[in-house]
Parts: structure tokens; C-alpha cells; sequence
């Protein structure tokens, strides 16, 4: 029992390692997500049904705190590993399935709403293109070619066929000359990479989850028994 004992830090200990490598790159990808300037660009523009805003924003906080929920699972399952405490070992699990209950809406909510960020981000580039085409003055001139120059591309397919001169003042010269992508392909082809790689971080982060909720179950039951165990055969006289 003792020698099964000793063998659970060794165990264990790595495979926490793990869990907080995994929280650390969700913090990552949150932050990445939320500051990086393809997003923040079309975030930070005032329009009054500018729905990518709160999804934004959204995303961001629900990172975070999962991550952190992670990193607070792996400590304390360290922690009860190595202080061989049931108390800890319990709040470890209880961690781990908090993540697990986030995680699953999460990746429902990907799959059932699969167009929606899409949707958004391209809406708020529609209603900026199409004030600044309709008034070339516009302030929104300013913000339309900052989403050409990050996004490298040039103005949109439209049915009015009067884009030309939105196009030679907001497009970067080298994507006018060249006859430049679509802003809207560009944004969508853009965003499936990124969400291609959240699904990605999303799958593993549930399988190693569950993975935690298994070996925190174990090492309760292992640290449980093991200490009736040592007990057994020992007798107070009264």
C-alpha cells in the first residue's frame, strides 16, 4: 500500500504539468483573440447593432476563466497528490467537471451557430463599406481602409457596380493594382483557419477534462483506501 502510495506523485505530477500547459494555451489564444488587430478592428467600430462586439467580449472572459479553472484544477490535484488529501483531491474534481460544464455549451454553441461570428464580422464591414460608398466624406473612410490594409484585400462584390471610387481611395495600391480579394472571402477564409484551430483546443481541452475527472476520482479512492488500510488491525482499549 505504501510502495502504491509513494508511486502516485510520479504519476500524477506530469500529467498536472499538462493541465496547466493546456489552461496557458487557452489563456493564449483568449488574449490572442481579443487583442490581436484583425479583431479588435472590427470591434472596436461604433455602430449601433455591431453584434461581434459582444461576442467578442464574450469570448474573451469565458477563456479566461476556463483557463484559470484549468490551471486551479492542476494545482490543487498536485497539491492533494503530494499532500495525499482528500479534501484537495475533491476540490481538484470539482474544478475539473466546472470546466467540463463550460466547455460542453461552448463547443454546442460552435457547432449549432457555426456561421454566426462570420456572420457578425461581416456585417460590421458591409454597413462600413456601404456608408462610405453612399458618403465618400464619411469618417468611416478612415476605418475602411484600415480593415483593407490588415486584412489585405480590396472592397466587395456589389450589385450596384459603383464601387470603383469607394475602392481607389480605401484600397492599399498594391491591392488596387492587382486586382485585389474580396474583403468578404478574405474575412471568412481568415476566421475559418482561427475557428478551425479553437474546435481543435476545444476537442482536446474536453478529452484531457475528462481525462482529469477520471484521475482525480482514482486518486481519491486511492488515498481513501489506502488510509483504511493502514488503520485496519490497529485497536484502542477502552
Amino acid at each position: 500500500v505504501r510502495a502504491q502510495q509513494e508511486l502516485l506523485p510520479c504519476q500524477s505530477l506530469p500529467k498536472n504539468l499538462l493541465f496547466q500547459l493546456l489552461g496557458l494555451s487557452i489563456a493564449t489564444l483568449s488574449t490572442v483573440t481579443h487583442y490581436g488587430l484583425h479583431f479588435t478592428l472590427l470591434s472596436n467600430i461604433s455602430l449601433e447593432s455591431n453584434s461581434y462586439r459582444v461576442i467578442h467580449h464574450a469570448a474573451f472572459y469565458f477563456g479566461i476563466c476556463l483557463s484559470m479553472t484549468l490551471i486551479l484544477a492542476a494545482l490543487l490535484s498536485s497539491a492533494a497528490t503530494v499532500r495525499e488529501s482528500q479534501c484537495l483531491t475533491a476540490m481538484g474534481f470539482f474544478c475539473f467537471a466546472l470546466a467540463f460544464c463550460g466547455l460542453i455549451p461552448a463547443a454546442c454553441w460552435r457547432y449549432t451557430h457555426s456561421t454566426e461570428v462570420e456572420d457578425s464580422m461581416m456585417d460590421v464591414y458591409d454597413l462600413v463599406y456601404e456608408e462610405v460608398r453612399r458618403n465618400a466624406s464619411s469618417f468611416r473612410r478612415h476605418e475602411l481602409t484600415a480593415i483593407h490594409e490588415t486584412f489585405l484585400c480590396c472592397g466587395k462584390h456589389s450589385p450596384f457596380g459603383d464601387t470603383a471610387n469607394v475602392e481607389h481611395k480605401t484600397c492599399p495600391s498594391s491591392q488596387l493594382h492587382d486586382a485585389g480579394q474580396d474583403c468578404l472571402q478574405e474575412i471568412r477564409n481568415f476566421l475559418k483557419k482561427h475557428m478551425d484551430f479553437v474546435s481543435t483546443l476545444l476537442g482536446v481541452t474536453i478529452g484531457f477534462t475528462v481525462y482529469g475527472m477520471i484521475l482525480t476520482s482514482f486518486l481519491w479512492f486511492s488515498i481513501h483506501f489506502s488510509s483504511n488500510l493502514e488503520r485496519k488491525g490497529k485497536y484502542i482499549l477502552r
